[in-house]
C-alpha cells in the first residue's frame, strides 16, 4: 500500500514542482526587469498593486482549491458524468465573477489604492500595472478552474504544459514591454494579462479531448442541482474565507512594511520572493497531496491517507528548510540577481535569517493546506487561518509598528505560520476517526 502511495505520489509531485516552478520564475524575472530599471519606483509599484491583485485574484482562489478536490472525490467514486459537470459548472461561476470584476474595475483600483501606503510616484507606477493587467480577469479566473480540473484528475502533464506556456510567453512579453519597448510597469501587467489569454486557448483544446462538444448541452443540464449547488457555494465560502485571511495577512505585511519607509519594503518584498519561490515548490507537493488525498477519500481508503500525510509532511518541512538555509549561506550573490541596488542587498542580510522558521512552519502549514483541500474541509481550513491571522499574526505586527521593529514584523509573519501548522496538524487525527465512523 505505502509503494503504491509513494510512486504515485513522488511522480505526481515532481510534475507538479516543474509546473509550479514557472510561476515564481516568471514573477522573479519580472523583478529583475524591473528591479535593473534606474527609477526603483517601478518595482515599489508593482509591489504595492501586487497586493490589491492578490485580493482581487486569489481571494477567487477557491476556483482552483474547490475544482481540485470535488473532481479527485468524484474520480476516486468513479462518477464520471460529475466529473465533467465539476468543470462546466465552475467555468461558468468563473466567468460570472471575472464579470462583475470588469465591471467594478474603477471603484476596486481607487478604494484598493486609497488604503495601500506609498508616495505618489510609487502609487502612478502601480496604477498602471493595475490598468494593464485587470483585462486578464476573465482568462486567468478560467485557468483557475482548468488547473484546478486537471490535478484533480491528475493530469499533472497537462499542468506543466500549462504553466510553461503561461510563463514562457508572459517572460518573452516581459522583454518586449519593458526592456525593448520601455512601457515599465504598465508593460509588466500587459504582459501577465496576454499570457494568461494564450495558456487559456491552450487550456481549452485540452479539456476537448476529455468532454466532447455534443455532450456539453446535456451536461449543463444537469450541473445546477440545489443539493449540489449547496454544497459548492459552502465550500467555496469557507475556501474564499481562508484566502481572504491569509492574503491580508500578507498585505497587512507588506503594507506596514511601507509605513516604515520604501527601503524595508523593497527588502520585504524581495525576501517574500524567497517564501513565494519555496511556496512553489511546496505546492507542488501540496497539490499532489490535495489530488491523492480526494481520490483517497473518495475511495474510503483510511490507511492510504496516513501513509500519505505522514510522507507529505517529512517532505514539505525538508524543501522549506533547504531554500531557507541556501538563502541564508548566500544573500549576496543570490540577491544581486534581482537588484543591483547596494543598500538594499545590504539591508536584507540582516534580516534573511527569518526565512528559517517561516518556511520551517510555512512548509507544514502548505501541505496541510493541500491535504485538507483535497478532503474538502473548507470549514477548519477557514478556522484555522483566522486563528493564525488574529492571535498569531495581527499582535505581533502591531508591535513592530509601534516599535518600528522590522525584525519584529518578520516574528509576526513567524507566529502566521506556526499557528496554522499547528493548528491544522492538530485535526488530522480527528478527521480520520470521523471518516472511519462515518
Amino acid at each position: 500500500m505505502k509503494s503504491i502511495i509513494h510512486n504515485g505520489f513522488l511522480r505526481l509531485t515532481l510534475v507538479n514542482i516543474l509546473s509550479n516552478l514557472m510561476v515564481p520564475l516568471a514573477s522573479l524575472i519580472d523583478l529583475a526587469f524591473l528591479g535593473y530599471l534606474d527609477e526603483i519606483r517601478h518595482l515599489a509599484g508593482v509591489s504595492i498593486a501586487t497586493v490589491l491583485f492578490n485580493y482581487i485574484y486569489w481571494t477567487f482562489g477557491f476556483l482552483r482549491m474547490s475544482t481540485t478536490g470535488t473532481t479527485a472525490q468524484a474520480r476516486g467514486s468513479r462518477k464520471d458524468r460529475e466529473i465533467k459537470q465539476i468543470c462546466l459548472r465552475n467555468c461558468l461561476i468563473a466567468l460570472a465573477l471575472a464579470t462583475i470584476i470588469i465591471i467594478f474595475q474603477y471603484p476596486l483600483r481607487e478604494i484598493g489604492f486609497s488604503l495601500l501606503s506609498a508616495t505618489p510616484e510609487v502609487k502612478a507606477s502601480g496604477i498602471n500595472y493595475y490598468k494593464s493587467l485587470i483585462w486578464g480577469a476573465p482568462a486567468t479566473l478560467l485557468n483557475f478552474v482548468l488547473i484546478g480540473w486537471f490535478l484533480g484528475l491528475e493530469q499533472g502533464g497537462k499542468v506543466l504544459l500549462l504553466s510553461v506556456v503561461n510563463k514562457g510567453t508572459n517572460i518573452i512579453l516581459d522583454y518586449i514591454f519593458i526592456v525593448l519597448w520601455g512601457w515599465e510597469s504598465s508593460g509588466a501587467g500587459s504582459a501577465t494579462a496576454i499570457s494568461q489569454y494564450i495558456t487559456l486557448v491552450i487550456g481549452i483544446i485540452c479539456v476537448f479531448k476529455f468532454i466532447s462538444l455534443p455532450e456539453i448541452p446535456q451536461l449543463i443540464k444537469g450541473i445546477w442541482q440545489p443539493q449540489v449547488i449547496r454544497k459548492t457555494f459552502i465550500l467555496n465560502r469557507d475556501i474564499l474565507i481562508r484566502t481572504f485571511a491569509l492574503i491580508s495577512t500578507f498585505a497587512v505585511f507588506t503594507n506596514l512594511s511601507s509605513y516604515m519607509n520604501t527601503l524595508v519594503l523593497v527588502t520585504n518584498t524581495l525576501l517574500l520572493q524567497v517564501v513565494t519561490l519555496a511556496a512553489y515548490f511546496i505546492d507542488g507537493l501540496a497539490f499532489a497531496t490535495e489530488s491523492l488525498a480526494g481520490k483517497s477519500y473518495g475511495e474510503g481508503n483510511q490507511e492510504q491517507l496516513k501513509a500519505l500525510v505522514k510522507l507529505s509532511g517529512i517532505i514539505s518541512v525538508s524543501i522549506g528548510l533547504i531554500f531557507a538555509i541556501v538563502f541564508c549561506l548566500f544573500p549576496i550573490p543570490l540577491f544581486s540577481l534581482l537588484t543591483n541596488h547596494t543598500q538594499v542587498i545590504n539591508n536584507i542580510s540582516s534580516y534573511v535569517l527569518w526565512l528559517i522558521p517561516v518556511l520551517g512552519f510555512g512548509g507544514m502549514a502548505y501541505m496541510l493546506d493541500g491535504y485538507f483541500l483535497g478532503l474538502t474541509q473548507g470549514n477548519l481550513l477557514r478556522n484555522s487561518t483566522l486563528v493564525a491571522g488574529l492571535v498569531g499574526f495581527l499582535p505581533f505586527a502591531m508591535l513592530g509598528l509601534l516599535l518600528k521593529s522590522n525584525h519584529i514584523l518578520w516574528l509576526a509573519l513567524t507566529m502566521f505560520m506556526a499557528t496554522r501548522a499547528i493548528t491544522l496538524g492538530k485535526a488530522i487525527p480527528n478527521i480520520i476517526v470521523e471518516k472511519n465512523s462515518a
